[in-house]
């Protein structure tokens, strides 16, 4: 089987071949020729026998060992002992199952510990981090939820501990959506004040765009830069074009991800979780097929080490 997987059923008979795993991902890594990713250089060996590749180029400050490398160093794969064949599968099912993949169902229909299939589930989502540095422009609107436990089903120690408010233990989330693309931009916020909410506003909307909102005081201050229109849902919800239906519909997509598969998140891991849904929902239109083809090209450069993920280092929170 050489064509190139379009469903679940197809990609695991295609990467169950390993000379199919490594070709696949050689021809997105390096489409005009195998160069290496320490120096460049597209002057290289191809060690077959250990599946491996040996560059030409001396290092400066570098021992002759680190010349050689292969298919995984500089990605999300590297040092890991696990094939491509579970890796790509992996991947597969966190990019296209629509709600989302716990570890413990990696790890049962990929046959690798949970321990594991967490990890590796996180080192894709990392993968999934697709940022644009394009301005959104056209008819935008903006919103922020809150993610996390109900304070009514704590434990009373716990929320005597935390203060025992509505929000307790909660994190706050903005998000972006663009009406004409259909594009969604979210990100972690410490709080919904302003002095949090309006930069955000700046740095991915270009000025004198719409941009629709409730009422939340925060955004009252916006209609200097933008053509700011507001509806308050404690008189209805939508009002003509005026309203916030298209990202309250990501929160519940995004809502039902979190609850109904992961259960349960701690606050520093949730921007991946966001990263993961927000790639599944800007790529909706798209196959499978085709949703894996473009995080199968974005595997580079992107390194999450357990120390990282586990918080043994200070690198959990994204920059």
């Amino acid at each position: 089987m050489n064509k190139e997987p379009k469903t679940l059923q197809e990609a695991i008979i295609y990467f169950s071949d390993k000379t199919n795993c490594r070709d696949y991902l050689v021809a997105r890594r390096w489409p005009n020729g195998v160069k290496c990713p320490r120096c460049g250089s597209e002057s290289v060996t191809e060690q077959p026998k250990y599946n491996r590749w040996q560059c030409s180029s001396h290092h400066a400050n570098i021992d002759d060992k680190a010349r050689q490398f292969t298919l995984k160093t500089g990605t999300i794969f590297e040092d890991s002992p696990i094939g491509l064949d579970k890796w790509l599968s992996v991947m597969w099912l966190v990019v296209n199952c629509k709600n989302g993949i716990s570890s413990y169902e990696i790890h049962r229909a990929v046959g690798v510990t949970q321990k594991s299939a967490w990890f590796m589930s996180h080192r894709v989502r990392l993968a999934l981090g697709i940022k644009s540095s394009k301005k959104l422009s056209g008819e935008i609107e903006i919103d922020e939820t809150f993610i996390g436990g109900k304070a009514r089903f704590m434990h009373k120690s716990k929320r005597r501990k935390l203060g025992d408010t509505g929000f307790v233990g909660k994190v706050a989330v903005m998000g972006l959506l663009d009406r004409h693309s259909g594009e969604v931009r979210c990100q972690v916020v410490p709080n919904t004040k302003r002095k949090s909410l309006e930069p955000i506003v700046q740095k991915h909307i270009e000025t004198g765009a719409h941009v629709y909102s409730d009422n939340l005081p925060s955004y009252r201050q916006l209609d200097a830069e933008y053509i700011h229109k507001v509806i308050d849902h404690a008189e209805r919800y939508v009002d003509g074009q005026i309203h916030t239906n298209g990202i309250e519909n990501f929160w519940a997509l995004l809502k039902r991800c979190i609850k109904g598969t992961h259960v349960s998140i701690e606050p520093w891991h949730l921007f991946r979780y966001l990263d993961e849904e927000c790639f599944r929902f800007n790529n909706r239109t798209l196959t499978d097929g085709q949703r894996f083809d473009i995080a199968s090209r974005h595997i580079v450069g992107k390194r999450l080490t357990f120390a990282d993920v586990t918080g043994k280092t200070d690198s959990r929170q994204p920059a």
